[in-house]
């Protein structure tokens, strides 16, 4: 097993807190489901929101998965100008017997655009 770290961002629509944890419940599943992840595979995760999104904790929405053993950090992305509104960002270190190459970064909705490199 090695210790990995996997990526992913989702834009909500609005700075509400239902929005905030409906997009992070989506980017949690979607990362976990695509890369075949269980609470028991994480170290940790660390989530970022832009400025403009601060109507509630995305730890709050893993809390609701069951990530009740997990260590989380929330923090704030740095504002660059002209950067894209209201994208929610994650990243889990996990535990792994997969290389890095077979990881499934995941960005969902506008966050696509941050990554065009990627198949999403």
């Amino acid at each position: 097993m090695a210790v990995r770290a996997v990526r992913g961002a989702i834009q909500v629509d609005a700075n509400e807190r239902q929005q905030i944890l409906d997009g992070t419940t989506e980017l949690i599943e979607a990362v976990m489901g695509r890369n075949e992840l269980t609470t028991d595979d994480l170290i940790s995760v660390i989530f970022t929101a832009t400025t403009d999104l601060d109507a509630e904790f995305p730890a709050y929405a893993a809390r609701q998965l069951g990530f009740h053993d997990v260590p989380l950090l929330c923090t704030t992305e740095i504002p660059v100008p002209g950067s894209m509104p209201r994208v929610l960002r994650l990243m889990a270190h996990i535990e792994s017997a997969k290389p890095r190459a077979e990881l499934h970064h995941v960005y969902l909705r506008g966050a696509a655009a941050l990554r065009r490199d990627l198949p999403q």
